[in-house]
């Protein structure tokens, strides 16, 4: 998948309808333009060309961010501030499916996930990898600095020794809210099984 497609063929809105008490008979709704965030999306093919026009240090991180909470945005806004640019590579559906959390998960398809995360502010950049690790997006990006959530030791986070020879740093940055997606789903499911 290296598509997000928009809704109608010609990627315009649909046409609908709206009702004002100023206006007694129905007026067309006007298309709006893209929001500017669907810009910072890029397909794994680009990444290597499209980070050259990042600022350096270059930040990377990847993950699910499924249901994106207080602690996933409190992460990326750290792991942003570490350097000057910011790019995010997210788990295709499928490679959230190999990682056992669920056989609902992700709750949210790639295409929603990447375009949440490109909407805030701190993130550059939002990629995918359809591997069981985002190895091949780090080697293409070549980042200054690689980040992962304080649930991952350093010599565990997948392309540390790859950062660190070229000269990189890398850092697990601790939790400083405890939230969990598979926890929020859970009270979910109790409260409605009640």
């Amino acid at each position: 998948m290296t598509d997000f497609g928009h809704d109608g063929d010609d990627g315009s809105l649909e046409r609908a309808r709206c009702y004002n008490s100023r206006f007694p008979r129905p007026v067309p709704m006007m298309s709006a333009p893209r929001p500017a965030f669907e810009a910072k999306l890029c397909p794994p093919a680009d990444l290597a060309h499209r980070v050259t026009a990042l600022p350096r240090p270059l930040v990377f991180t990847n993950g699910c961010f499924d249901v994106l909470h207080r602690g996933h945005v409190t992460y990326l806004a750290q792991a942003r501030a570490l350097g000057a640019a910011l790019v995010v590579a997210l788990n295709t559906d499928a490679s959230v499916r190999r990682l056992g959390k669920g056989a609902d998960r992700p709750v949210n398809p790639l295409e929603d996930r990447a375009a949440v995360v490109a909407a805030l502010g701190c993130v550059d950049l939002v990629t995918w990898f359809d591997e069981d690790t985002p190895l091949t997006c780090i080697l293409a990006t070549r980042p200054d600095i690689l980040a992962k959530g304080g649930d991952w030791s350093v010599e565990r986070i997948v392309g540390a020794s790859e950062v660190l020879g070229w000269g990189g740093s890398v850092h697990s940055i601790a939790f400083e809210h405890d939230r969990s997606t598979t926890a929020l789903l859970t009270r979910i499911r109790d409260a409605a099984a009640q």
